[in-house]
């Protein structure tokens, strides 16, 4: 075949800069958006915080942001005291662009920021469970040999509390390093963990819940009640209490049911995770993008005030545009000053989309702001996407990691979408509710005969909602609810 020229037409869709940077800043979190913008006025000479010090701004910037749509190009170059006139005429200005963008509908307090504890922001180092034990291994007198033996033990013994090495691995590990000439048996192992054993917390260094529950035990006032008979217990029938077959205790242990309930108790006071108290456990911080309220009998959404400061463009390096010698200079301010009115309009339509979305969820959720999760209702991403005229990966975009702030609680955005099932009169329940019914079914239930999923299911037909008992039991794992058998308990 020789090779020749072929002519084709066709049409193809091209992101542009713009629009690729308005999709990424759409979907980000409100801390990768905060970190977005710091990386922005670091990398742009021409973007600046506005610290509302501005004498010819007006006064519209404390208007909430919806009224930002209706204003011109004109009013918006007014407000960064930019003349269009000083403008260069070959640059390329989008007259619908705001050179200034307040970052939420929230009127900012300028001294905010001075009445905040910095302090209780900062991350300070926290103590972890093997930083307590070797604490208390200082305080304790021990050799060389066995102060080796100790810090094996220490660093085998996992957050939970447990200790995960045995002991003939950890006699092995300490008797190559000890001199030959002194002796060494497992027996001096064995000593050592008993001594960490009754280091704090109490059941630290146990090898399975048997061992943790007994030392936590032994560590109790003898004349606490029952005592003996929970030590007894737990030694010699903790399957059969962790199988809740409370007939063959009774039978066992001679007790009768109000005497074994006691037991029981004390048995539930104790911590199976002992380690837990002192595991280092960071604690996430949820910012919310919104606020919703209830102003005379409305439902309100606002943006944050917190989740962006105010940008706009140096008015000052704008000026130089017209003023450099240099073409190469030029060129540089003139793609500065665009990058950073992309920007402004990227920032814009985030929160302009924001808040659309979020205010068509309320609206279509009120009854579970009013009533609460059983009042939840059906809801589907492209339910949204069809009212407001958007594609559905958009609406996903900004429901993902933004999180909504509601006199029931903070959420996220996707919460407030599930999944539905019929119901007997033709009408549609939601999952979110099916699940609130049935956390309210076994929390209302005979503990001595708890629900089958079967019956639950059967309640359930009975208010109208047809769902299976499958269904029932994955609805009841998603909520980590154990089983009927598991939640059996004691009179």
């Amino acid at each position: 075949m020789k090779p020749s020229l072929q002519m084709r037409m066709g049409q193809q869709i091209t992101m542009t800069p713009q629009l690729q940077q308005a999709i990424r800043l759409l979907q980000l979190s409100t801390m990768d958006l905060q970190a977005e913008i710091q990386e922005a006025l670091e990398s742009n000479m021409m973007l600046e915080i506005d610290e509302g010090n501005d004498e010819n701004k007006s006064h519209k910037e404390d208007k909430p942001l919806e009224s930002d749509k209706d204003s011109d190009g004109d009013s918006s170059s007014q407000e960064v005291s930019l003349d269009k006139n000083e403008m260069p005429d070959e640059l390329p200005i989008d007259s619908d662009w705001d050179d200034v963008y307040m970052g939420s509908s929230l009127p900012a307090d300028p001294n905010a920021q001075d009445n905040r504890d910095f302090l209780s922001q900062q991350n300070t180092a926290s103590e972890s469970l093997q930083d307590h034990l070797l604490w208390q291994l200082d305080l304790t007198p021990f050799n060389d040999t066995d102060r080796a033996i100790a810090l094996i033990i220490i660093d085998s013994i996992n957050n939970d509390g447990y200790l995960t090495t045995c002991l003939d691995d950890i006699f092995q590990s300490v008797r190559e390093d000890v001199e030959e000439s002194e002796e060494l048996s497992l027996e001096d192992v064995a000593v050592v963990l008993q001594r960490i054993q009754h280091f704090d917390p109490a059941g630290i260094g146990a090898r399975d819940l048997r061992e943790c529950l007994l030392l936590q035990l032994r560590t109790l006032d003898k004349n606490t009640p029952w005592l003996a008979e929970t030590i007894s217990l737990v030694d010699q029938h903790l399957d059969v209490l962790a199988a809740k077959d409370y007939a063959q205790l009774l039978r066992k242990t001679r007790l009768n049911r109000d005497d074994l309930q006691q037991v029981v108790l004390l048995v539930q006071s104790l911590n199976p995770r002992p380690g837990s108290k002192i595991a280092v456990d960071d604690t996430a911080y949820i910012i919310p993008d919104v606020f919703v309220k209830k102003i005379k009998g409305l439902w309100k959404v606002e943006l944050n005030a917190d989740i962006a400061p105010k940008l706009r463009v140096n008015p000052n390096y704008a000026r130089l545009v017209s003023q450099m010698g240099s073409k190469a200079e030029t060129n540089s301010l003139k793609s500065h000053l665009q990058e950073a009115r992309w920007f402004i309009k990227s920032l814009k339509s985030r929160h302009e989309t924001l808040l659309k979305v979020t205010r068509c969820i309320v609206q279509r959720q009120s009854a579970f702001l009013d009533y609460g999760e059983e009042a939840m209702k059906p809801l589907v991403l492209h339910d949204i996407a069809t009212e407001l005229d958007m594609h559905e990966s958009t609406i996903s975009r900004v429901t993902t990691q933004k999180y909504i702030h509601t006199p029931r609680g903070i959420f996220e955005l996707k919460y407030f979408f599930s999944s539905h099932v019929s119901t007997h009169s033709g009408g549609e329940c939601s999952s979110t509710a099916i699940r609130a019914l049935i956390k309210k079914l076994i929390a209302a239930e005979n503990a001595a005969k708890p629900l089958s999923d079967s019956k639950i299911a059967d309640l359930l037909a009975e208010q109208g909602i047809k769902v299976a008992r499958r269904t029932v039991a994955k609805y009841r794992e998603a909520m980590t609810i154990p089983p009927s058998n598991e939640r059996k308990c004691l009179v």
